[in-house]
């Protein structure tokens, strides 16, 4: 499906849009909107730009070759698919400050209209929407009813699922029938949806990989989804504060792919800095971006190799040493 390339955005904007992203029931429906009920052919303001995500991918997504062609690929073949058998299900995982909140909202800018304000596309976070553990089973109900009806407007539509990490187990069991290969759930066509999930789980044995794979003089870019599917995979599994534990999403294989995120060298911290720069308008500055550098943590101890915050903080710094 063709659009109009929307062009490629700086690193900060993106993450301030989805930092500030409310799924409201009360959102604006337009006349398109009203027009999809049931619709199975219906795209409401889904509009696909690939090139735009992939050059903006390419320019700020700093250090993650695997994450890149694997969201890319998943997402192309997912959206020519003129029938899915089943929604798209994505897990992101890595270290803090790696690009995965990042990456979420490039895609919620590049497929749909509206980008984050599109009212296809639903934002989930633990501490906003799901604060209280003794309430799960209101949760449960409100989250069925949540997605069921929104995928009955558009099944055109985009669930981001943040800090999978830091929720109640217990709540992601409701989303099962919704992930699997069927054709109808609770009367609603739902086999266009995407769902994402993302999470800090996995982060230490991506480090850990990605470590060993420097101590051995390897490239980062042979480091392949193969060695580390496994262990992400494991460390999801024995994490019972993880969303997924025991909800039969991991069990019943209903992911398409596992997404990790490689932890972030010196450079790739650099790379930040310098988009950041453009973002804000300040010709590249040498003094600064070397203070940004020395002002943050790496690890391990010996080694100072991987940014303990990835380019988390890197905005925050710039404005203190501008």
């Amino acid at each position: 499906m063709a659009a109009e390339t929307r062009g490629c955005r700086p690193w900060g904007s993106l993450l301030l849009g989805l930092l500030g992203l409310v799924s409201a029931a009360a959102a604006a429906w337009d006349l398109t909107s009203l027009r999809c009920n049931f619709g199975t052919f219906c795209e409401c303001d889904f509009q696909p730009d690939f090139p735009g995500l992939e050059c903006d991918l390419a320019q700020h997504l700093a250090g993650q070759h695997l994450a890149r062609a694997l969201v890319v690929k998943a997402l192309k073949a997912f959206v020519q698919d003129p029938a899915p058998t089943k929604p798209l299900v994505l897990s992101l995982h890595g270290w803090t400050g790696t690009g995965k909140s990042y990456v979420s909202s490039l895609l919620a800018h590049y497929l749909f209209r509206g980008g984050l304000r599109s009212p296809h596309v639903h934002h989930f976070s633990p501490v906003i929407h799901f604060p209280h553990p003794s309430h799960m089973e209101r949760y449960k109900k409100d989250l069925k009813s949540w997605v069921q009806g929104n995928l009955t407007v558009c099944g055109r539509s985009l669930f981001l699922f943040d800090e999978m990490d830091k929720l109640t187990p217990g709540l992601m069991e409701v989303l099962q029938p919704f992930l699997g290969p069927s054709w109808v759930v609770y009367g609603t066509n739902y086999r266009k949806a995407i769902f994402i999930f993302i999470s800090n789980t996995g982060g230490e044995q991506i480090n850990q990989v990605a470590l060993e794979a420097w101590r051995s003089r390897r490239a980062r870019e042979e480091i392949s989804l193969q060695e580390l599917e496994p262990v992400i995979s494991r460390a999801v599994l024995d994490n019972p504060h993880h969303g997924f534990w025991r909800s039969g999403i991991m069990e019943e294989r209903l992911l398409d792919a596992l997404v990790p995120f490689l932890p972030l060298q010196r450079h790739h911290v650099r790379h930040c800095v310098l988009n950041e720069l453009a973002q804000l308008g300040v010709e590249p500055r040498d003094e600064v971006t070397q203070a940004v550098l020395d002002s943050t943590t790496f690890f391990p101890e010996d080694e100072q190799l991987f940014s303990s915050n990835g380019c988390k903080t890197v905005a925050s710094r710039i404005a203190f040493f501008l």
